[in-house]
């Protein structure tokens, strides 16, 4: 991309309240893998779901936004500067951070001038780590349900950079200035009501464009379809697997 593709001011405050939390195992992982604990960059940051559980392990935490309106609906945190900031233009001092973060955002940006961003603001031996989650799972029929909303309904309406997303950014290819090594395996995961899954899906860059382009909005009907096999009441796991690509400053 060459220019900042906003999907998401438009629904800060529901993006805020339904998208799911990151687990902790997957922070502690790495900040052990990190040549210091001192500066974290977390590129993309939305409302700062990563930015607030990286500052519970760094002494500090940049986090940036292109959308003024995400950024203003971040959580707060004491260790958290918010900026409103592109990925590839950050801002910060060369060599003076430990880890830069990209939490469900990478497809958005423009890859080669993010990874020459990166690798500028990184110290040597610093961690860049890529992630993201797709389609969320919970049981039959709901899944099923789900799916012909994601494929019939809003199909249409997926901007192009979400293909990365579908494919595990296995397409994304890492250039020769980082190391990658491998990850163990991450889940997301929430317990919640029908509404909550509903707000969650309302959050979609698909139902966003949807919206947009129709006039109209098809969540109600997707809740009113749910709800034939999610009681109101009923709390039920949701799972999403995430998929983390993780790589190491080269310097020479």
């Amino acid at each position: 991309m060459s220019e900042f593709a906003d999907h998401f001011s438009g629904h800060a405050t529901a993006y805020q309240a339904y998208r799911p939390r990151y687990a902790e195992a997957l922070f502690d992982w790495l900040v052990a893998q990190a040549p210091g604990r001192g500066l974290a960059l977390d590129c993309g940051t939305g409302s700062g779901q990563a930015a607030v559980s990286l500052a519970e392990r760094f002494t500090r935490v940049i986090a940036i936004d292109a959308s003024g309106a995400q950024i203003s609906h971040a959580m707060a945190h004491p260790r958290v500067e918010y900026r409103v900031a592109p990925a590839e233009a950050p801002g910060v001092a060369p060599a003076s951070v430990d880890m830069v973060t990209v939490a469900q955002a990478f497809h958005w940006f423009d890859a080669s001038r993010f990874f020459a961003a990166a690798h500028a603001a990184l110290r040597p031996g610093g961690v860049l780590a890529l992630w993201a989650y797709a389609a969320a799972s919970v049981a039959a029929p709901v899944d099923e349900i789900v799916l012909d909303f994601r494929t019939r309904v809003v199909g249409q309406d997926w901007p192009d950079e979400r293909c990365l997303v579908d494919d595990s950014y296995r397409a994304v290819v890492i250039p020769p200035s980082f190391a990658e090594f491998g990850a163990p395996p991450f889940e997301l995961h929430a317990t919640w009501v029908l509404d909550e899954y509903v707000g969650y899906i309302g959050t979609w860059s698909a139902v966003h464009r949807h919206r947009n382009r129709k006039g109209d909005d098809p969540v109600p009907q997707l809740r009113q379809a749910l709800a034939r096999a999610w009681p109101d009441a009923e709390r039920r796991l949701v799972r999403w697997p995430l998929s983390v690509r993780v790589a190491r400053k080269v310097t020479t």
